[in-house]
């Protein structure tokens, strides 16, 4: 089967650079919903009614950004990755150990958004020299979001 021609105005080279960002902000958001889900299950504790329910909200928003992602790789004529293999290969965010307690849960899903936030801010800047708009928009509200998911556990975290 052959590959189809884009012609989207902007070229392979670069469209393969911002694929290639996006492919790691998308190991970077699965990871952080596989993270988020799993603290969703297991935290314990005197917050845990306000915690079960946030870690909800933010993995099923976080869920639906995979997908987001996922196919505006597409759209630019690459493949989007999609394996456990590839996401430890392209993700910065690191695997949890055991169970940690609700504040290190906390902690470390502050870290995971903020995480999100500078591989999406680092690609940024490739998808606007050339012009991507949709791109642009997109990490514009992904950043937005994330931003926003830290912030509100940091609060949590303030004594």
């Amino acid at each position: 089967m052959s590959k189809a021609n884009i012609n989207i105005g902007i070229s392979e080279k670069d469209r393969k650079k911002i694929a290639e960002g996006l492919a790691r902000m998308q190991a970077d958001t699965y990871t952080l919903y596989l993270k988020t889900h799993n603290f969703h299950w297991n935290v314990t504790g005197p917050m845990f009614q306000t915690l079960h329910l946030m870690f909800q909200t933010q993995y099923n928003e976080t869920w639906l950004a995979v997908d987001v992602i996922a196919e505006r790789i597409r759209a630019l004529g690459f493949p989007a990755p999609g394996s456990y293999k590839e996401f430890a290969a392209l993700t910065e965010i690191k695997d949890s150990k055991g169970v940690p307690n609700a504040k290190e849960m906390i902690r470390q899903l502050v870290d995971g958004q903020e995480t999100v936030v500078r591989t999406a801010r680092a690609v940024f800047p490739i998808a606007e020299a050339v012009g991507d708009q949709p791109t642009a928009d997109m990490l514009t509200q992904r950043m937005t979001m994330h931003e926003q998911n830290a912030w509100m556990l940091r609060s949590l975290l303030e004594e």
